[in-house]
């Protein structure tokens, strides 16, 4: 026989269902991307890789500043936190203007000031995202160019990499971070334009030292060569949902799931960041922002938790 629920026990259970919608609602909305924030380490084994060389790299994606989603004291507390992983290098990856999701632009000449006091004895070097093409509206306008927030990190001593790889020694080992320039430049366009260009950015890298290679979007990790030891991505946020580990709102590139974390794909490896900010809607659910933490080489080092 079916018994069918009570008036009250319907109620209830109809009551429930909406705090639970509601709560879930505001952890999405303002917990998970404006108050949380997690170090993700990795320490993989790589090929190419000097295991005599250890280095730990803080690597740091997606910023999308704006109020109210990613204010400048969120960035400070962001530098402040990267500081204390105590990393011989950092590494950001692109896209420092919010887009069409921001209440309130903010300045990216403010930005760049805070960042520029991150610090690591090899230096901050960063490459450029979409965002950082689509917010410039003189460079969209003009369809080249080079977007202002490029220049506004260089004046604060923090080099930006287009098409071009450069040289570090850690303890005398060497090696190389490759960046490669924005694959979606262009907004609102028919035609498909990268300026990404792998041949050209590699052939700066003049001896056999191991290279890190930035690239701001992830899908073009099935063009990257061997020769690299581990590519580095940011650009999806993760999905900024996650549900079971699993991202609905990425496709798979040619069946291969780049939205997230370490893959590996034919020997090589790519590491995605979920960063830190927000585009298209303002929420995060299962992908809490985050700095990535490298820990390469034979170390002693143990990764954050």
């Amino acid at each position: 026989m079916l018994i069918l629920p009570s008036r009250r026990q319907f109620l209830t259970g109809l009551g429930a269902g909406a705090g639970l919608v509601a709560a879930t609602g505001v952890y999405a909305f303002d917990v998970e991307p404006l108050h949380r924030l997690v170090v993700t380490p990795y320490a993989p084994t790589l090929p190419g890789w000097d295991p005599d060389l250890r280095l730990r790299i803080a690597v740091l994606a997606d910023f999308h500043v704006c109020e109210p989603f990613m204010p400048f004291d969120r960035v400070a507390e962001i530098v402040d936190a990267t500081n204390a992983l105590e990393p011989d290098l950092i590494l950001m990856l692109g896209d420092y203007p919010a887009g069409r999701i921001a209440w309130r632009k903010l300045p990216l000449t403010d930005f760049a000031r805070i960042v520029e006091g991150l610090k690591a004895p090899l230096g901050t070097h960063a490459i450029l995202g979409n965002h950082d093409w689509w917010d410039d509206h003189a460079v969209q306008r003009a369809r080249r160019g080079t977007p202002a927030v490029k220049k506004l990190l260089e004046a604060r001593g923090i080099p930006v990499l287009e098409n071009q790889a450069v040289r570090l020694v850690k303890d005398g080992r060497p090696f190389w971070i490759a960046g490669l320039a924005d694959q979606q430049p262009f907004q609102k366009t028919w035609e498909w334009v990268s300026f990404a260009d792998v041949p050209r950015t590699l052939e700066a890298v003049t001896d056999a030292a191991p290279v890190i290679l930035m690239a701001h979007e992830p899908d073009i990790f099935m063009k990257i060569p061997e020769r690299v030891s581990l590519t580095l991505a940011g650009h999806t946020h993760g999905g900024q949902v996650r549900i079971l580990g699993r991202a609905p709102a990425i496709r798979k590139v040619h069946g291969h799931d780049y939205s997230y974390g370490h893959v590996v794909q034919d020997g090589r490896h790519m590491i995605v960041s979920g960063g830190f900010g927000m585009s298209r809607i303002p929420v995060r659910f299962g992908v809490p922002p985050e700095i990535v933490l490298l820990d390469l080489g034979q170390t002693d080092r143990t990764p954050a938790a």
